[in-house]
């Protein structure tokens, strides 16, 4: 059966027409609305590729039905940085080397904006832990913690200029 709803998605309201309720936020986002940044792989919420943030809360978007999200705030890699420059953290992924083949890379920019959004100085312990629900078959992370490491010291004024 075919619903018609409206999702909040980084700050404007999206009609969802032809789609239902039951179906996964991941497929909404990428199939009815063409947001296509966050990426469907494991389809189980083991790897990651698909974090968006529903009500500044990291999630899976493959595990959340879109009904679930319903008036509620969604922000997609789209989002991340309203102004279409790179944000603090697409930047250190960058200049850090941290972005390879790039299928991994929106999921763990969310993840990233999330952790030092929550924590100002997380020490490499709680990033790897805070990272290790996103996969990463390139990088083999190194980098990715350099990168996370960077933008905590740009955000305390300690990074280079």
């Amino acid at each position: 059966m075919s619903e018609h709803f409206v999702l909040r998605i980084n700050g404007a309201d999206h009609e969802v027409r032809d789609s239902w309720l039951g179906e996964s936020l991941l497929d909404v986002l990428r199939d009815r609305l063409g947001l296509t940044g966050s990426k469907g792989a494991c389809e189980q919420g083991e790897c990651g590729s698909c974090s968006v943030l529903v009500d500044q809360r990291l999630v899976c978007a493959c595990l959340v039905m879109a009904g679930a999200a319903v008036d509620r705030e969604i922000v997609t890699i789209e989002g991340i940085s309203p102004d279409g420059a790179p944000s603090d953290v697409q930047r250190a992924f960058v200049e850090c080397g941290a972005v390879q083949c790039g299928f991994c890379t929106p999921g763990l920019i969310m993840a990233v904006h999330d952790l030092v959004d929550r924590i100002d100085d997380p020490s490499d312990t709680e990033i790897r832990e805070e990272l290790a629900g996103n996969l990463c078959r390139c990088t083999g992370y190194g980098r990715i913690v350099e990168a996370v490491r960077a933008v905590v010291l740009d955000r305390r004024g300690e990074g280079p200029r």
